[in-house]
Formats: C-alpha cells, structure tokens, sequence
C-alpha cells in the first residue's frame, strides 16, 4: 500500500496593519491594549466566573487590526498570532520620519501610509515631524537615507539660475 498523500494545510495569510495604525506610538497602544487585555482573560480564569469581571473596552485601532486579521481575541491563540505579529513590526518594521510645514490631514496621511504600504513595504511606519521654517514640501528620513524636497531646498538648489533671471529686470528700472 502507498502512503497517503498529506493533505495541505491551508496558508496562512500574512497578517497586515490598518490604515489608521502608521506610527511607531501607534503599534505601542496595540500592544498595550494587547497586554490589558490578555490580563483580563487571565483574571477570568482564574475566578472561574464566580465575580463580575470587566473585558476592557477595545479601541478603534484594536477593532479595526483584529478585523482586518479575522482573528478573535476572545481565543488564546489569536491574542498570542497578534502579539508576536506587533513584536515583530516592532523590531523589524521599516519607519519613516517626515517632517511638514504644517501638520498634514488625517486623509492625506491615510493615503499616504497606504501607498507606502503597497509600494514599499506592507508594514511601513510613519513618524510625523514638523519643521515649520521649510516653507513647503517636505522631508524625508529613513535609518540609512535623507531626502529634502522643501522649496527652500530647490531655491537653494537653483540660487544662481533665479539671479540671472532677475538681473536682466533689475538692470532695466
């Protein structure tokens, strides 16, 4: 008799971060949460029902991470999937800082940290600065690179060129 064939598991999918979730900060108030809410699961245990314990209220992030993930955090093994997941982002996850001259919309930022998701990486973390004598445009630095695509920059860039421009018109009045 042959063996029998085994019979594939279903893949997991990798588990992905909501949109509102784009900060180092971000990720920090999930596993928090994470922590509280593991801790409360235990308190329930180890009463065995006998006193009234309050699961902690989750928040939107929490909600949203948990959904995105089809995971139950009522379930021991989600609740550790999700925390090793945020371990990992937090260890390995790549993170932008960007600096503005004025703090950017909260839908900009959304489809900003979604293009970035898809194009860079799909854990990618923002950090938001803000540099408010760049004029506008604006900054970028990752560990190992800076970009500076600030007006103040590209005047600085072309300082020369604008002189020339100008000292034709400057000579005639």
């Amino acid at each position: 008799m042959a063996p029998e064939p085994e019979t594939a598991k279903p893949a997991k999918t990798a588990m992905k971060l909501p949109v509102l979730v784009s900060s180092p900060v971000d990720v920090g108030r999930l596993v928090r949460e994470l922590q509280v809410i593991d801790e409360s699961m235990l308190q329930l245990k180890l009463r065995k029902g006998t006193a009234a314990v309050r699961l902690p209220k989750t928040s939107q992030l929490m909600d949203q991470t948990a959904q995105l993930n089809k995971l139950n955090l009522l379930h021991v093994a989600d609740r550790k999937q999700l925390q090793t997941f945020l371990e990992t982002v937090v260890a390995k996850a790549p993170v932008l800082h960007i600096s503005f001259s004025a703090d950017p919309s909260v839908p900009f930022i959304e489809k900003l940290i979604t293009w970035l998701r898809r194009e860079i990486h799909p854990q990618i973390l923002l950090t938001i600065g803000l540099q408010p004598n760049t004029g506008a445009g604006c900054m970028v630095r990752s560990t190992n690179h800076y970009f500076d695509f600030t007006l103040r920059k590209k005047f600085a860039d072309n300082h020369q060129l604008l002189l020339d421009k100008l000292a034709p018109k400057a000579g005639k009045t």
